[in-house]
């Protein structure tokens, strides 16, 4: 029971060992082949994700979230859009390596549209692969693909904001005023709820609020509970 518990936790995990098992057996040089790939970019991976993980944790400290969501928000309009084309155009770097950043940005406030707007610019007209494009294929098939793909992100990412929730996402995006707590930020240290048990309490070894409105001469201690979360997983809006 425990084995097929370990197995359905990571199904994902399962399915690819399965498949390289079944290419193996039907076609080992395949196979071989498969294996030397994967290993190619997973130490790709390991070179470049620990350095992506670095940066985005210095934007999340250096970046206040207001000013995520006032060039990225919801509300940003037109100026986050255009904003988000160049965040993705002049971005270096694989694909995947966007991924932990956009989830940095939307658990700052960046909206559903504007991630995919960044995601997608990333992949398909960052700048270098432009002139590389013009210079292989011609600067008019390079302009016209370009105009044709920046429409076609458009589309797909309003798309997308209709479809997709903030809820959605992993991590937790302050949208309602009081105090909030990211659980899937929290790393357990407990200082919250030490420092404020009025305030905090533990639950599955995850900080959780017991009262989301402190009182006003419970602020100057919130503050710097919340300068001190190691991860910085407290939030606090003002109605």
């Amino acid at each position: 029971m425990t084995m097929i518990k370990k197995l359905k936790e990571n199904l994902f995990l399962t399915v690819v060992a399965v498949m390289y098992i079944a290419v193996f057996a039907i076609n080992p040089s395949m196979g071989s082949a498969s294996v030397k790939n994967s290993g190619y970019y997973i130490k790709e991976m390991l070179m470049i994700m620990p350095v992506i993980f670095i940066l985005t944790a210095l934007l999340d400290l250096w970046v206040p979230k207001e000013k995520i969501m006032q060039f990225l928000g919801r509300d940003a309009g037109a100026k986050g859009i255009f904003l988000s084309f160049v965040v993705g155009s002049i971005s270096a770097g694989p694909i995947y390596a966007a991924f932990p950043m956009c989830v940095m940005l939307h658990k700052k406030g960046a909206s559903i549209r504007n991630i995919v707007i960044i995601l997608s610019s990333w992949a398909v007209i960052k700048v270098p692969m432009l002139l590389n494009e013009a210079k292989f294929l011609g600067p008019k098939f390079m302009a016209i693909r370009w105009v044709l793909t920046v429409a076609a992100i458009l589309v797909f990412s309003w798309i997308s904001d209709k479809v997709i929730k903030d809820e959605d996402l992993p991590g937790e995006v302050l949208t309602k005023p009081g105090l909030h707590v990211n659980r899937d930020a929290c790393m357990g240290c407990s200082i919250c709820a030490n420092s404020a048990p009025a305030l905090f309490e533990m639950q599955d070894k995850k900080a959780i609020v017991k009262n989301a409105h402190p009182e006003e001469n419970d602020m100057a201690l919130l503050q710097t509970i919340i300068q001190e979360c190691p991860v910085h997983a407290i939030e606090y809006s003002e109605e």
